[in-house]
């Protein structure tokens, strides 16, 4: 096997360095570039239109102006996309369903990801629609979750959607933390927020997809043009609860969630949701780079 040389970067939720940190990655001359999520894919671009980018997981690219559409992208970029912005109608029924009687719930926005425009659009139509009041709250960089929490509870929200976002992705931990320590019933957009805490989340599972990424950079590896790879979505999300997160805030989960199929269960946590496939599915094939490959971004 020859020899497999990466290049990882990665912003810390702190989304201004994206741009230096791409062009840090271009100057290296890689065969490829991986990154994630979207605000990465954007900085990528940015940095090169020519060496092949391949999107992990990121939500509207054709939107964004990344790819020309999903099944044929154009450019130098291809790869994974999901549907986070489009995902606020469901995550607020899925809350309300645990708990009835939510009448005020905040939203988490990162107003350095590029993504926030279309989610609180959305979030704000499924809210309305709901009969709910949604109360934004604006999160800078990593720095301001104490403050942006210490605004929710001061707004006395019971609730809270936390979207998919790199910055609340890299700082679940703490996330999850804050949200038990104010007792507030939190759904997210990843599962690795209930892995370490957190109450519910509903979306696409993103170690699939970096997993899918792999067979992308196989196949450019190999010779393929990325302008010539449709971009895939996932078909199905899966939800999943933490039963000790909701005993914790004296929650009951209603049997209509715990009936759901495919449900996996542990001592702390039960995984409840439906099985996840992609469309242009193929075999698994191993990640691998040739000599200076850019194998992260975000």
């Amino acid at each position: 096997m020859p020899y497999r040389r990466f290049e990882l970067r990665f912003a810390d939720g702190y989304l201004d360095r994206l741009p230096d940190l791409a062009n840090e990655l271009v100057r290296l001359n890689p065969r490829v570039i991986v990154s994630a999520p979207l605000p990465a894919h954007l900085a990528a671009r940015k940095a090169t239109s020519t060496i092949p980018i391949v999107m992990a997981t990121g939500a509207d690219p054709v939107g964004f102006g990344l790819v020309a559409s999903l099944s044929h992208p154009g450019g130098n970029v291809t790869g994974l996309a999901n549907f986070a912005e489009m995902l606020a109608s469901k995550q607020i029924d899925l809350l309300r369903e645990m708990m009835p009687h939510l009448a005020r719930f905040g939203l988490l926005v990162n107003v350095t990801n590029q993504l926030h425009v279309p989610q609180l659009r959305e979030t704000k139509i499924a809210a309305e629609a709901a009969g709910v009041l949604l109360v934004p709250v604006e999160v800078s960089n990593p720095d301001k979750l104490d403050s942006a929490f210490a605004a929710l509870s001061a707004e006395r929200v019971e609730g809270l959607l936390v979207p998919p976002d790199t910055t609340f992705f890299s700082r679940r931990a703490q996330i999850a933390g804050l949200a038990a320590t104010t007792r507030l019933p939190a759904i997210y957009g990843y599962r690795e927020h209930v892995e370490v805490g957190g109450l519910m989340s509903y979306g696409p599972d993103p170690a699939d997809q970096y997993r899918r990424a792999a067979i992308y950079v196989d196949k450019i590896l190999k010779g393929a043009q990325p302008a010539e790879l449709p971009v895939e979505q996932p078909t199905k999300i899966e939800l999943v609860i933490n039963r000790k997160t909701a005993t914790t805030l004296g929650l009951t989960i209603p049997p209509t969630l715990l009936a759901r199929p495919d449900a996996v269960s542990n001592d702390s946590m039960s995984a409840f949701g439906t099985k996840r496939t992609f469309r242009h599915s193929q075999p698994m094939s191993a990640f691998g780079g040739e000599a200076d490959i850019a194998t992260g971004l975000d």
